[in-house]
Parts: C-alpha cells; structure tokens; sequence
C-alpha cells in the first residue's frame, strides 16, 4: 500500500486522468442523467419538467465533455499501450458510446431550436432521451470490462466473438453500466432540485432523487455480489486492503446524508453528498485496481510514455488549467448563480 502514494511522474498523470475523468462523470454524468428524466418526465408538470432539464443543461453540457477529452488526450499521450489496448479490444462499446454522444448532443439541439411542426420536435425530443439513456451504460460497461481483468486474459485467439465481444457482453460490465446509468440519473435529481424555480417542480425531483438513492443502494449491492464471483482481485481490494474500509465507510456516510439532506429538504448539502458518494465509488474502483492500467495487462509504470513526454504534458496540463478552469468557474458563475441564490 506504501506504493499507492508514491508520487512518481507515471503515477501523477495517472491521478490527474482519475481527477478528470471523476470531474466528467459529476458534471457531465448528471448531464446523461437529465435527459434519463426527460425521457421518463410523467404528470400534470410533464413539459414545465423538461423544459427545466434543458435549461440546466443548456449553457453548459458542451462544455462538461472537455474533461472526458483530456482523458482521452492523457490517455493517448502518456500511456499509449492502454489506448490501444481499450482501442483495439472495445472498439464496439466505444463506437455506440461515441455514437450515443454525437446523437444526443445533436438531438438536444435541433430539438431546441427546431422550427417545423410539433412533432419532429418529439422526435428529437425521444433521440434524445434515448440515447442519454443508452450512452451511460455502454460507458459503465467499458469501466466494468477494464475492472473484470478480461482484458489480460485475452490471448491468441482466432475466435472474433472471444476477442471482442465476450469480454464486455458478460454480467460484471453489464452490471456496471447499469449502476453508471442509476448513479448518473441520481446525480441529476439531486441537481434538478437546485435548479427548480418552483416548489412543485423541485418536489418532482426530489422524489426521483429519493427513489434512485434507494436503486443506487441495490444496484451497487448487486454489482459487488457479481464482483465476487467474476473478479476475484478486485474483490480482494475491495475487501482486505487497509483503505477498503474507510472507503466503504464514507461511502456510506454520503449515501445516508444525502438521503436525510433530501428528505429535509437541504438542497446544497444534498447535492454534495451526492458527488461524494458518486466520487468514492469511482475512486474504489481505480484504487482497487492500482498499480495496474489494465489489470493483468498493463501497469502504470509498464504502460507509461518517456519521461520527457510526461514532463511535457504536465506542464501543458498545468498551462491549460490556468486558462480552463477559471473560464468554467465563471461559466457556471454566469449560468448558475442566479438560481441558486433564488433557494
């Protein structure tokens, strides 16, 4: 466990990829999540509730994407084997997923600024709703795939189906990508109840919050249930390392305070016990899984480009993140600000 905090240079650009991608999923997670409530809008406040989900989305769902593409580019860039890895093995999930954030991004546009009939609109509407459905669970399922080890098991083979479609196709990243798309739909409820400029309407999604609280809590059960069967090193990390149980432990602590927080109607702190415990599962399964990239395949420091592509890189992350993050600080600021101040 001693390695886990040794700060080499493969080893901070590894943290900075989980800080990023952990970024993308609280931000644009609950971006898929909104359209997963549009998709299932119900009752006398059905159009009041969609059109609040694609005024929250709107000034800033383009934006959230840049983290998942400074994933991608530290991905490429500093470990080169694991892109091709993921590249070559989950081609298929990654193509649906790539299609599934083309579709929806252009569905919520034209949707928006359609200016034929009624019902071409509706049809974008369901594009939409559909593939911010589908998108998630196809992402969980290329995390689930990577955190079963099939990938190191992949050997020589002749057989298509062995190489390319088994790994995935299988309970564990299934299960995965459900419980991406439960916690993605958790995530934007519990947001939604902030944006909300009416009582009904905050009430509409604190209501969805409580129930995928209580849909996160099975499916995540269930999820650890399979892992014990399908991934036994993971299972082992997750179990008998010393951080396993504090983790657990924080986990839970979230869970129930964002439940209380919603039931007594503490909006902020609802929201931020909802990133923690969001935040804690996905950093369960990047610890769980440390010192491997690809367990069974490829470590970090195996993995890793030269040290002066690594120097080069931080200083251009570092560089990027003076101009990025205060330009998303005051997007948010401009966007967000006004709503939250009116709770």
């Amino acid at each position: 466990m001693d390695e886990l905090f040794l700060l080499t240079l493969p080893n901070v650009i590894a943290l900075c990829v989980m800080v990023a991608l952990n970024v993308y999923v609280v931000l644009g997670g609950a971006d898929f999540g909104g359209g997963v409530w549009d998709f299932f809008a119900t009752g006398p406040r059905k159009r009041e509730q969609r059109e609040l989900i694609a005024h929250a989305i709107g000034p800033i769902w383009e934006a959230n994407h840049v983290w998942l593409i400074v994933v991608i580019v530290l991905l490429f860039t500093c470990f080169p084997p694991v892109f091709v890895t993921l590249m070559t093995y989950l081609h298929i999930p990654l193509v649906l997923l790539l299609i599934g954030i083309v579709l929806r991004g252009s569905a919520f546009t034209f949707r928006a600024y359609d200016t034929g009939s009624g019902e071409s609109s509706k049809r974008w509407g369901r594009v939409f709703a559909v593939t911010s459905i589908l998108t998630p669970i196809f992402l969980g399922v290329c995390v689930g795939t990577v955190a079963s080890g099939a990938l190191g098991r992949i050997g020589a083979t002749t057989e298509a189906y062995d190489t390319y479609v088994a790994p995935w196709l299988a309970l564990l990243p299934l299960a995965c990508g459900f419980l991406t798309l439960v916690a993605f739909a958790f995530l934007a409820a519990v947001y939604l109840t902030i944006e909300a400029n009416t009582d009904a309407l905050r009430d509409d999604f604190r209501r969805r919050a409580l129930w995928t609280a209580a849909a996160m809590f099975v499916t995540a059960f269930g999820t650890l249930g399979i892992l014990h069967q399908s991934a036994p090193a993971l299972r082992q990390a997750l179990t008998a390392t010393p951080w396993a149980i504090p983790l657990h432990v924080a986990t839970g602590i979230a869970a129930v305070l964002a439940i209380w927080a919603l039931w007594r109607r503490r909006w902020h702190l609802a929201r931020v016990a909802a990133v923690v415990q969001v935040s804690c599962i996905l950093w369960g399964w990047g610890a769980s899984q440390y010192p491997d990239l690809i367990p069974g395949r490829l470590t970090i420091a195996d993995a890793a480009a030269p040290t002066i592509t690594l120097r080069i890189t931080l200083v251009a992350l570092a560089s990027g993140a003076v101009i990025l993050i205060p330009s998303l600080w005051y997007l948010f600021r401009v966007f967000k600000r006004n709503r939250e101040a009116a709770i």
